[in-house]
Order: C-alpha cells, then structure tokens, then sequence
C-alpha cells in the first residue's frame, strides 16, 4: 500500500485545522473549511497522478473522511492547547447568554441541568485550563461533525472534478 496517496488529505485537513484556529473562522470550519480541504485533496491526489480517469465514489469518500479525521484531530489538539494556556474559549465567554436563553425560554429541568453541567466545566477551565468534560465533548463532536463534512466535500469534489473531465464530444 502506498501511504503517500494520502498526503494531500493529510495536509489540507492540517491547513483547515491551522486556518480554524484564527478567530471568527472556526464558526466556518464545518460547512466550509472541511469541504473545501476535501475538494482540495481530491484535487491535489488528481494532479498528482497525472491522469483524467473519473474519481471514484470510494476513492472521495476515503480522502473526504481522511481529510476530516485529521482536522477534527488538529482542530480539537488546537482547541485544547489554547483552552489550556489562555484559561478561556467559547464556552467560558459564552455561557452567561447561554444561561439567559434557558432561562428566557423555560425550557425545563434538562436544559437546567446542562446549564449547571456547563457551569462546572467553565469553573474548571477558568482554574485550571482545562476540563475532562469539555475535552470528551470537543473530541466526539469534531470526529463525527467534520468526518461528515469531509466526506461530503469528498463527493462534492468528485462530482465536480468528474464533471470538468469528462471528455466532450
């Protein structure tokens, strides 16, 4: 098996990592970034084949999700070592209008709880730069989210690559 076929996943789903760590863009990293990594991968593996053959549905499908593993991976190591040294993040500035939202809506003793679960994950982060709680969430929620959205880059990809290569007649 060949693993330098997998470096251009490997690479963009890095640059997406790298690129959601700048502020205001991480809110773009599911429905953009992650997509377009794929698309590139898709792209870049193409170009350095050489060859017009079509893009396999398996073939997206692997370098869609490769490419969301290893930004959900870097993008949740990113999350964390930030969350770590600077003793903040989203959640921390956030959860007082979270807090205001439940309780504007009274929407019921479950979303209390969740409410008193964030507050115990936000009192950990801001001692000790981090929370067990809120790294196992991060973690599952990058992995299946950008996964996803990978894959569906991936097929995005390959549509529109099999599309301009198509020969015309």
């Amino acid at each position: 098996m060949n693993n330098k076929k997998y470096f251009p996943s490997i690479i963009t789903g890095f640059g997406a990592a790298v690129i959601s760590t700048v502020p205001g863009l991480k809110s773009l990293m599911c429905c953009l970034l992650v997509p377009g990594a794929a698309f590139l991968a898709i792209y870049l593996y193409n170009k350095t084949m050489g060859d017009n053959q079509p893009i396999k549905l398996n073939k997206a499908l692997s370098y869609g999700l490769i490419t969301g593993l290893v930004a959900a991976f870097f993008t949740t190591f990113f999350d964390l070592l930030i969350t770590f040294l600077t003793h903040s993040n989203e959640l921390v500035t956030g959860l007082s209008q979270t807090e205001e939202i439940v309780n504007q809506y009274k929407l019921g003793p479950l979303f209390d709880a969740s409410i008193k679960i964030m507050k115990e994950m936000v009192k950990e982060i801001k001692s000790t730069g981090f929370s067990p709680l809120y790294a196992v969430f991060i973690t599952i929620g990058n992995f299946l989210v950008l996964s996803i959205f990978g894959m569906l880059g991936g097929l995005v990809g390959m549509a529109i690559l099999n599309k301009r290569n198509r020969p015309r007649f």
